[in-house]
């Protein structure tokens, strides 16, 4: 009854805010779509839409419609994308997703070897997802999750991949590059540089600020890790990076990693993947070299 083309119309329509528009990028006449639609509302004996003036609300039914077809449009438009591939001899493609901003750099040194061991398989990575990182592993947007901070839920697999620890980056003239490690309070007069994060998801502050009740003088956001270490190196703020992040721009630039507390704050990288996946000989091959990576992180 609710064929693909149906779902195609009501998310199209719910993009481009009419029919009009829907019908031109789904290349249907505005009244082929409208008699769809009108049909299918008629087996379902419920409105999906209702006109207010010349624009369209979603009902009750067509709102549920809508999310069923975000959930449900990329898994097939995966499995026809991977059934291509395999009718011509290809492998695929893996879509790595980030949470993990400074893994960036990480990452770049397992994708070289990777696709030269792997040359029939392309990797995409993203960093923005529709529903987030675990919403883009189920929904069939990305393949892959690299993340510190895994949520365990069914149907998924997490592999850790290397640990490492959690330092504060500062510069090297910074009165506190000389101490054995940073206590909260000393970060009460800092400028704390941090990647474009929700707080409740900066272990700076999750793990080590948050529980003595301390907050820095000001908190800046930004996005790309060079700039963020030109203004710690310019004595323009402090920030909270992986010491193998930071031991490696310290060979180029004035700054140094102090440990946060005295015990310091340890972390995991994981890859997260769906169950379904555990078996593809291109996803274990990613895993297996992202954990050899580990010396070298």
């Amino acid at each position: 009854m609710i064929e693909r083309s149906h779902l195609a119309i009501v998310q199209e329509v719910d993009k481009q805010g009419s029919l009009t528009a829907a019908a031109g990028v789904l290349c249907l006449t505005q009244s082929a779509l409208s008699h769809a639609m009108k049909k299918l509302e008629q087996q379902l004996g419920t409105d999906i839409w209702l006109r207010e003036g010349r624009s369209l609300r979603l009902t009750q039914a067509g709102e549920y419609l809508l999310a069923v077809a975000n959930r449900v449009l990329p898994q097939l438009d995966l499995a026809e994308a991977r059934l291509k591939q395999y009718a011509q001899g290809e492998r695929g493609t893996l879509r790595i997703g980030m949470e993990c901003h400074p893994c960036y750099q990480w990452l770049l040194k397992v994708v070289s070897p990777y696709l030269a061991a792997w040359p029939d398989v392309d990797v995409d990575v993203k960093q923005k997802f529709q529903f987030g990182g675990i919403g883009a592993l189920f929904g069939f947007e990305i393949d892959m999750l690299v993340t510190p901070d895994p949520l365990h839920k069914a149907g998924l697999l997490w592999e850790p991949v290397f640990d490492y620890e959690q330092v504060l980056v500062v510069a090297k003239d910074h009165p506190l590059a000389d101490v054995p490690h940073v206590k909260p309070k000393q970060l009460l007069d800092e400028v704390l540089v941090t990647y474009p994060v929700a707080t409740d998801r900066l272990d700076i502050y999750t793990q080590f600020l948050m529980p003595a009740g301390i907050s820095p003088r000001r908190h800046k956001t930004i996005e790309t890790t060079d700039i963020m270490l030109q203004m710690v190196s310019s004595g323009r703020g402090v920030a909270a990076l992986p010491r193998w992040l930071a031991e490696e721009y310290a060979l180029k630039m004035p700054v140094v990693a102090v440990r946060l507390g005295a015990r310091g704050i340890a972390k995991q990288i994981f890859l997260g993947i769906r169950e379904a996946d555990a078996g593809t000989d291109y996803v274990n091959a990613f895993i297996q070299l992202a954990r050899a990576s580990a010396t070298r992180a």
